[in-house]
């Protein structure tokens, strides 16, 4: 199995290993576009494995920090409350790079970056780039994918 994340389009492609697609979901790369520098709120490109898949088992909702659930479930009410909150919910895909010197190890390190794929509230639109440079999905849709895929799964990032 291999996932294409396609920024130009908006979307995100569940392969399996004959190259058939057996999925596809709209999602929201970085509002800042492509890129690989640390800092610069940018989706990295090229070839990328997950890392770590993690939230197993928590609820729809589950709201995270530092890959941690905090006990909260997001509600509209909780969103009003913090509205500048880049919110992280129900489970998490952690990617690492997989090309030295473009999107791993020093600068450019995806891992270290602390990018996602990762679920967003329901009000948050998806088809156009909004991310801090992680890459957002519907709750229902991750936790679909989520189930889908193990870790080590191959991602590939295309501009």
């Amino acid at each position: 199995m291999k996932i294409n994340v396609h920024i130009a389009a908006q979307q995100l492609e569940l392969l399996d290993d004959a190259g058939n697609t057996l999925r596809r979901y709209s999602v929201s790369t970085a509002a800042n576009g492509p890129g690989e520098a640390s800092g610069s709120y940018c989706t990295p490109r090229g070839q990328h494995i997950i890392r770590a898949k993690i939230g197993a088992g928590q609820p729809e909702n589950t709201v995270f920090v530092g890959r941690r659930p905090t006990g909260e479930i997001y509600t509209p009410e909780l969103g009003a409350q913090f509205p500048e909150r880049d919110w992280i919910l129900t489970r998490i895909l952690w990617l690492s790079g997989c090309e030295a010197g473009f999107n791993r190890l020093g600068e450019n390190d995806t891992m270290r970056r602390y990018i996602y794929i990762h679920g967003t509230p329901d009000s948050v639109r998806l088809g156009v780039p909004g991310s801090h440079g992680c890459v957002r999905m519907r709750n229902a849709d991750l936790m679909e994918l989520f189930d889908l895929v193990p870790a080590g799964t191959a991602v590939e990032i295309i501009a």
